[in-house]
């Protein structure tokens, strides 16, 4: 009995162990720098500014980015954990000072392991309703 009791001790701990090491923080790297056509870097955005658009791109983001990306835009998404590069926070300067057209091209075209959303947001003004939206989050 006292055989049968250390094991599944020795067992349960182990496998607390295995656990664990899924859940801990891995030491991500951001990924290279975004080559982006210059087509992108200087296109406009046509709803810059438009306050009517924000319910639609939270709605966008909260479909299509929030299981990577977190509530906040923070990186945190629980999906996150799986991927193997680190995402930078939508709120911190060096995002923020991207041009509407550079988190277009991020978000819409994207590459590598973020994936490109231009058949599942067909519409530009949706397109830029979120980019609007990611911009709301510094």
């Amino acid at each position: 009995m006292k055989k049968t009791y250390l094991a599944i001790l020795v067992s349960a701990i182990a496998m607390a162990f295995i656990l664990m090491s899924f859940s801990l923080p891995q030491d991500k790297q951001y990924g290279p720098e975004w080559d982006i056509p210059a087509k992108y870097k200087n296109m406009e955005n046509p709803h810059k500014g438009d306050k009517s658009l924000k319910n639609v791109g939270r709605s966008l983001y909260m479909k299509h980015c929030r299981s990577c990306h977190g509530n906040k835009g923070e990186g945190d998404g629980p999906k996150s954990r799986m991927l193997e590069t680190a995402m930078r926070d939508f709120g911190s300067e060096e995002v923020q000072s991207k041009t509407d057209g550079e988190l277009y091209y991020m978000s819409i075209i994207g590459r590598d392991e973020m994936p490109n959303y231009e058949s599942k947001i067909e519409y530009e003004e949706d397109r830029w309703a979120l980019i609007n939206y990611i911009r709301s989050m510094k």
